[in-house]
């Protein structure tokens, strides 16, 4: 007898979660609730709540967290500039502790006894669930299928749904799509297929999102992005929500080919991973993020920020938001973001997004300073020359002791 009475299960209402859902009633004889949760993916999320009734669950949360998702996920990420390994900029990794801190909650809830998700036994998902889960209630367990059963092929599953009447919304004679995809508001990702060859090149109708640059108009499009404390808040003056913002960001960018990434990372679990990206919207909105900072930071806050960007990245990759490190560095970040005010103009064509203005009340860009004509004495030439020396002193003194540079 198991001593799992109640299970929250993260639910999407495809094959592989319906099958969770009744293999988790069978293995443990314990009641599940659902858990569906609209990130911005693209596709109704209502219709999971029928599959679920028709597997007997009683208890179906399906919410919509959209704007909770970029407010205060991909907003505070943002605000450090964060991408992965130079190109990725986490639109997976993000989404998941909000999914987490949901499970947890519903358990709390239903007086759940344990959680359960279906991320396979060789990503990065089941690290990034469950340590957020553990981060929220140490004591919770955590019922990962993948690396209990011995469904490991969609044959199998195929077949458990066919033995157990399980409502599937295609048959073994339609076509699967080859790739594994993952979608929310800040992007899409495609794995698998031919996407498991380094060198083969992403079939061109596999995006969904955007369309090719060759493809795109030959009239650029140009949009303005008002920043407020490091976040975008109107586009073209028009105030817009955290989700509106980057909704109306991936269909300017995707209609403007912008966004496509192909990249093999380093996964967490130790593998090497070939996929592909559509984030039309992050891209957008990173490129003017950096352009107002340009503007409106100290020197030396700037480059401090950008030294800690790649270990805050990894911290969300790995999983990590939860973790006192990720608090510290938010805080650090968020300091710096008090005067990251005033507006940035866009040029989006043919799969690039080029700032080509940005102005900020904020600016400690001086133009009589930094101009190339007369300064009118705002900025003395000869005070560079005991500047130089200074800087210079210590390579002067190693250099006299014969230690060259060479």
């Amino acid at each position: 007898m198991s001593d799992v009475n109640k299970v929250v299960l993260a639910y999407s209402g495809g094959l592989d979660t319906s099958v969770i859902v009744k293999w988790l009633q069978e293995t443990y004889d314990c009641e599940v609730v659902t858990f569906t949760a609209d990130i911005g993916q693209g596709e109704e999320v209502e219709p999971a709540r029928t599959k679920a009734q028709a597997l007997g669950v009683k208890e179906i949360y399906i919410e919509d967290l959209r704007e909770e998702f970029v407010r205060d996920y991909v907003y505070p990420m943002f605000r450090a500039n964060t991408i992965y390994e130079g190109e990725y900029l986490l639109g997976t990794s993000i989404a998941r502790p909000l999914i987490a801190k949901r499970l947890i909650e519903i358990a709390n809830e239903t007086g759940a006894d344990a959680i359960s998700h279906g991320a396979t036994g060789k990503g990065n998902d089941q690290v990034r669930f469950e340590l957020g889960a553990y981060a929220l209630k140490p004591g919770v367990q955590v019922i990962a299928p993948w690396r209990e059963w011995d469904l490991n092929s969609r044959e199998k599953l195929m077949d458990y749904c066919e033995k157990h009447d399980i409502p599937v919304d295609f048959s073994k004679s339609k076509k699967k799509s080859p790739y594994s995809m993952d979608a929310n508001l800040l992007h899409i990702s495609y794995e698998g297929g031919i996407l498991e060859d380094p060198w083969a090149e992403a079939e061109e109708d596999m995006w969904r999102w955007s369309v090719s640059p060759e493809a795109a108009p030959e009239t650029p499009t140009y949009i303005e992005l008002t920043f407020e404390k490091g976040d975008v808040v109107a586009i073209d003056g028009e105030p817009l929500k955290p989700h509106e913002v980057l909704s109306k960001l991936n269909k300017l960018g995707g209609d403007n080919g912008i966004g496509r990434l192909d990249i093999v990372e380093n996964r967490y679990v130790g593998m090497k991973s070939r996929g592909c990206y559509e984030t039309p919207g992050g891209t957008i909105m990173l490129r003017a993020h950096r352009a107002i900072e340009s503007l409106t930071l100290d020197r030396e806050a700037a480059h401090l920020k950008d030294e800690m960007m790649p270990k805050y990245a990894e911290v969300i990759y790995n999983g990590y938001w939860w973790s006192p490190e990720r608090k510290m560095l938010q805080a650090a970040i968020d300091e710096t973001q008090g005067n990251v005010n005033g507006v940035v103009r866009m040029k989006l064509y043919k799969g690039s997004a080029t700032v080509v203005g940005r102005k900020s009340e904020e600016s400690l860009f001086d133009a009589s300073i930094a101009t190339f004509e007369d300064d009118a004495g705002a900025y003395d030439q000869k005070d560079a020359e005991g500047f130089i020396k200074l800087n210079a002193l210590r390579l002067r003194i190693a250099a006299a002791k014969g230690r060259n540079a060479n």
